[in-house]
């Protein structure tokens, strides 16, 4: 596939993969909702490794690249699927949109890619204004949603760097070997999470749930993570985080039309001033380069 057809295809993911996790969390205890999807990620991840004979390296540096994308990948979700609990799906994805900011300071500080420009820094201070108001909306949510946007955060902050993690170890395993080494690794946590935290099984599942579930394992767990490892191996760290560009108001539409999720004004702004300071941070000196110089 493509570069730009990998790149459509995990917006499309990425932006409906928020209202699955809630439509999946409906019912059952978010951590059975994850562990769910996580084995039968593993399972068809498995299934398409050995229809499509594809090697799965066992060299050192493949097994860093699945733990540290395990792990990485566990914390992620872990504390996404508990903040489903008391936030929208608009709202996760809109904390998610502060992975590009994250991921590039990451990078610059931890391979070098990019020096720190004013046009970056002014990007992340509008990133930075950008999440206070969406934190300020979420007061007058409740306390749980305060909780939720403090665990998103943590969220983001563990797939930015396990994304630039994975760039410096530099491994070249195939995109579907490493979603499965990362599955392999974390579905053992998953487990113990769900065993410490509930422990039991549902006694009935709603169809909307399995139905999520099913498509969460099948293109947010496998297909969108292949796209995403894909994406890794071939582009910079930083080009790959500005899926968040996009995803963040799809999300908030989808959300608003499909589940009623009420969007307050801070939240739209929080939006505003996040995708501004993407974008500031991404073209902001070929935008600065065109400005008028008084000689």
């Amino acid at each position: 596939m493509s570069l730009p057809a990998a790149f459509v295809s995990v917006i499309m993911i990425w932006s409906t993969t928020p209202l699955a996790i809630k439509w999946s969390s409906s019912g059952v205890a978010p951590s059975f909702a994850v562990l769910s999807r996580m084995a039968i990620g593993t399972l068809l991840c498995g299934v398409l490794l050995v229809l499509l004979r594809e090697r799965f390296p066992l060299h050192r540096r493949a097994w860093q690249a699945y733990l540290v994308s395990g792990v990485s990948m566990f914390g992620a979700m872990a504390l996404t699927y508990w903040s489903a609990q008391f936030v929208s799906s608009g709202m996760i994805s809109v904390m998610f949109g502060l992975s590009p900011l994250l991921t590039s300071f990451a990078a610059m500080w931890w391979l070098k890619e990019e020096a720190l420009t004013p046009a970056k820094l002014a990007g992340m201070l509008l990133g930075i204004a950008g999440l206070a108001l969406v934190f300020q909306g979420g007061l007058g949510l409740g306390d749980g949603a305060l909780l939720g946007l403090a665990a998103l955060l943590i969220a983001v902050t563990s797939q930015s760097l396990g994304l630039v993690w994975l760039k410096k170890i530099g491994d070249d395993s195939p995109p579907l070997a490493t979603t499965l080494g990362s599955l392999i690794v974390g579905l053992p946590l998953f487990f113990i999470a769900w065993w410490l935290a509930d422990g039991h099984l549902p006694a009935a599942i709603p169809e909307r749930a399995l139905a999520a579930t099913l498509y969460l394992a099948t293109f947010g767990s496998v297909l969108g993570f292949v796209l995403y490892y894909y994406m890794i191996k071939h582009m910079e760290a930083g080009h790959v985080a500005l899926i968040a560009l996009i995803t963040p108001v799809m999300a908030l539409l989808l959300g608003h039309g499909l589940n009623h999720e009420e969007v307050l004004l801070h939240v739209w702004l929080g939006t505003a001033f996040i995708l501004l300071g993407l974008c500031m941070h991404r073209w902001g000196a070929q935008w600065l380069a065109y400005l008028p110089v008084r000689r």
